[in-house]
């Protein structure tokens, strides 16, 4: 794997093992900023498809992750992930939310490169610009400072 794909990772990661009450909201919480931030690039047509296909991909390992089609009301959008992830553990429900973001920003990262995403995920989530010291503390495993807005 590339360290950008790595680094993609890690801030995923290090996002999920903050949340580890309440994972169903903050996860509702991250997927709701991430969207608005793809929304206004590719439009919600394109997101919504690339989310579905990231549920395809994540109900495999996650069964009982929400599938079908999204709600046509923006603000239902994740209703059903959020319904999903209740019913399970919060060990369960942070996992499965890992591997759908992980999911989703892989083929994201597929269609618009790795430098956008890693650039889109950042903004979304109130990350700091990088430098070389926040990227090698996430590499090596050390947790970042997160802004929450």
């Amino acid at each position: 794997m590339e360290t950008s794909d790595l680094l993609r990772h890690q801030i995923i990661n290090n996002l999920m093992a903050q949340h580890t009450e309440k994972v169903a909201d903050a996860a509702i919480n991250l997927w709701e900023q991430m969207s608005t931030q793809i929304i206004a690039i590719v439009g919600e047509v394109n997101f919504d498809s690339l989310y579905v296909r990231s549920v395809f991909h994540t109900r495999i390992i996650f069964p009982g992750i929400a599938a079908g089609a999204l709600p046509p009301q923006a603000d239902q959008r994740f209703a059903g992930l959020k319904m999903s992830l209740e019913k399970q553990t919060p060990a369960q429900a942070s996992e499965a939310n890992r591997l759908l973001l992980i999911n989703f920003t892989d083929i994201l990262s597929s269609l618009i490169g790795e430098q956008l995403t890693t650039h889109i995920l950042r903004s979304a989530w109130g990350i700091d610009a990088p430098d070389k010291a926040d990227d090698e503390k996430l590499l090596s495993g050390h947790p970042m400072e997160f802004r929450n807005e």
